[in-house]
């Protein structure tokens, strides 16, 4: 029987309880909506994030045997099929899976921060570090219940990464330099954008090997078997490179060939093109650009998406630093803990590209600030135990270390029991979606914004043109343009749309459909071809059907999916943006009602006021549902010259203020007011949360 030690008793114990912990503060969320129907489908809690769908799409494949072509189910994805296997042996269903799976995976955080503190002898910072760093705001809030995406791995992997590195260096015993290998094959397999923090690893790890331990053989042992395993190439190749590495290396007789064998790897890596990705990954969030333009034929210019994701945008100081941390404080004595722990052991200096990496959500976005979480709690954590060491008795020792760390956790705590995000459809939603799966084939599309691409697929079974990985600015602007233009030129566009997208599968052509169009209808100039659909233009031969997604919640964002087709796709200039506005806290003052932000209604003149500026209203419009949820519109004609318009979603409790553009975009006469022209337009389902159309052209 093996006999463990009272410090690896003591290191289980700490791993047991942060990780424990780790997993209650995650359920939190579920006793807190225990029993909300809205959140929930067939007796389920849905997951709350539109990637998580992207997976379960390609675990729900996996498992049944069967993807159709071209429909981009991640079946070779690791998350995928790490899903696929875990919902094969476990006894849950797979909702269950999906929805409970980020709770488990990324609580193994706890492990590597525990076993660093180990290393570094010191237990206690390995405990609070991992305490603070399993709930801290941005880690937490990608890896929830239910946040079913990578990131459920994307910080473990890594942290595994950095202990094997440090204990590699710290113990010289050979075991590490497999296991370090290892874990990159790990980590590119289940991250491949991973290339970036393994550069940098590798990197610090020469920079210290050189200013520290220039005469260490070990280190450039560690190093060789590294640069071997972050080849760009095949990982059964890298595994293999990565195994007769080990062998060689492992025997001592071969030590005095290790810079030989250190070289050949560097060449190997740079020859495999190891290095092409890093700078390019990273620059995306780096320097992103409002229009992006082709390269080719017409170099159209087109909207890129990166300026409208929120995670990629900039963000204060104040919220930096909560992310990472919990607290402003916090953030700052961590700083200062971590420079003094590096200071005192330098072998921490190699977390600096985890940092770094966090530190790039100042001017990429609160993404990356996850990176720095586990790094700079222990900085906090080294410095709790310091003070705690330094105070004359045990008892006062040990008061501190429970005070500090409970000081430390709080504001995340806070955090947590405040953030109740919602699941990302509610089961009206899904229950519309599912019911699609028996009215529509596989091969068929159905068309909405790509923030609903992923859940349309994974419920609805279909195809769709945009998703959470495919809205550059040339796949956007068809979907953009149908929402916001006529039925007429909406339902052709539609049409041809679908069709080149089959088209450019069958070719294997990439470029974009819109100025494929363009040529083929005769056309130089992409404008003219977009209003002859305005024309009797001959459209492609029907392949297979295809509807129209609408949901209700895409009026909060109808302005920014215009933003992708209001502009001259020949310059890249915009347009004159059309007039929208969204009320829903508005105050009815008798004489006026009063939308906010400086906007009202003026009753007795029939007009909307915007500042200093009274502009006439066109039509006043009253939508309401009867008992039998069927919609009734009331139109009001007040002044045909003007450009404004209202409508009052009675049962939304909703007013919208539009221009005629907007007014008479498909979107709002689709889903807001149901005025669908028979000719183009086939009603499947009217919702009062979601409509679905099918095309008739």
């Amino acid at each position: 029987m093996i006999q463990l030690d009272e410090e690896t008793k003591l290191t289980f114990f700490y791993i047991l309880f942060a990780f424990t912990f780790s997993v209650l503060m995650r359920l939190i969320w579920v006793y807190q909506f225990n029993g909300y129907e809205p959140f929930m489908f067939n007796g389920q809690f849905m997951i709350n994030t539109n990637d998580g769908y992207f997976w379960a799409e390609g675990a729900r494949d996996l498992i049944a045997g069967t993807s159709q072509l071209n429909a981009n189910s991640p079946i070779t994805l690791a998350a995928a099929q790490l899903t696929a296997f875990f919902a094969k042996i476990l006894p849950f269903s797979f909702e269950s899976v999906i929805f409970y799976l980020p709770v488990f995976l990324s609580s193994l955080v706890v492990i590597p921060i525990i076993l660093i503190a180990k290393v570094l002898k010191n237990l206690e910072m390995g405990l609070i570090a991992a305490l603070l760093a399993s709930i801290a705001w941005s880690y937490y809030n990608r890896t929830m219940v239910g946040y079913f995406d990578t990131d459920m791995l994307n910080i473990v992997l890594p942290m595994f990464l950095l202990w094997s590195i440090i204990w590699a260096i710290q113990t010289k015993q050979n075991i590490y330099l497999l296991l370090t290998a290892l874990d990159i094959l790990v980590y590119r397999w289940w991250y491949p954008q991973s290339y970036s923090l393994e550069f940098s690893f590798f990197t610090l790890i020469l920079t210290y090997t050189f200013i520290f331990d220039r005469k260490n053989v070990f280190n450039y042992k560690l190093l060789a078997i590294m640069m071997f395993a972050m080849m760009d190439s095949s990982g059964y190749i890298r595994l293999g490179l990565v195994g007769v590495t080990f062998y060689i290396l492992s025997q001592n007789k071969f030590d005095r060939y290790v810079y030989y064998i250190l070289g050949i790897s560097i060449v190997s890596f740079f020859v495999s093109g190891g290095f092409d990705p890093i700078w390019g990954k990273l620059s995306v969030y780096i320097f992103t650009d409002t229009v992006s333009s082709s390269t080719q034929g017409l170099k159209l210019h087109f909207f890129t998406v990166m300026q409208t994701i929120r995670e990629a945008g900039h963000i204060p100081f104040e919220t930096f630093a909560n992310r990472i941390s919990g607290h402003t404080i916090t953030f700052i004595l961590s700083l200062v803990g971590y420079a003094y722990l590096s200071y005192k052991h330098k072998i921490m200096l190699l977390a600096l590209p985890m940092v770094g990496l966090g530190f790039l959500a100042s001017v990429g976005g609160l993404r990356f600030t996850i990176y720095a979480v586990p790094i700079l709690a222990f900085g906090i954590a080294f410095l709790i135990t310091e003070v705690s060491k330094n105070l004359p008795t045990q008892k006062m020792k040990y008061l501190s270390l429970i005070m500090f760390t409970l000081a430390i956790l709080y504001p995340n705590y806070k955090h947590i029991d405040s953030y109740k995000v919602p699941t990302v459809f509610n089961k009206t939603e899904v229950e519309v979606l599912d019911k699609m799966k028996s009215i529509a084939d596989r091969e068929d599309y159905m068309i909405g914004w790509w923030d609903y691409g992923y859940p349309i697929r994974y419920y609805s079974d279909v195809k769709t043109l945009t998703d959470g990985g495919k809205h550059a600015g040339n796949v956007n602007f068809p979907v953009s343009y149908m929402m916001l233009s006529t039925q007429e030129s909406a339902a052709k566009m539609a049409r041809l749309d679908v069709e080149y997208t089959e088209k450019n599968f069958e070719s294997n052509r990439t470029g974009s459909t819109i100025e494929q169009m363009t040529f083929d209808y005769g056309f130089k100039d992409t404008n003219d071809f977009l209003l002859s659909l305005q024309t009797d233009i001959t459209l492609p031969s029907k392949t297979r059907d295809v509807y129209l997604y609408l949901p209700y919640k895409m009026l909060n964002i109808l302005p920014t999916v215009a933003l992708f087709s209001n502009m001259d796709l020949m310059t890249g200039r915009g347009k004159k943006k059309p007039f929208f506005f969204v009320s829903r806290q508005f105050k009815d003052m008798k004489s006026k009602i009063d939308f906010g932000r400086g906007i009202y209604l003026d009753k007795v003149t029939s007009s909307i006021v915007i500042g200093q500026e009274s502009l006439p209203i066109n039509r006043f419009v009253k939508t309401t549902y009867d008992k039998e949820m069927k919609l009734h519109t009331n139109v009001q004609v007040i002044n045909t010259t003007a450009s404004l318009n209202v409508i009052y979603m009675s049962n939304y409790n909703t007013f919208l203020i539009l221009d005629e553009k907007m007014y008479n975009s498909m979107y709002i006469q689709l889903m807001v007011l149901e005025h669908a022209d028979k000719n183009l337009f086939e009603e499947v389902i009217l919702n009062p949360q979601v409509k679905i159309y099918k095309l008739k052209v």
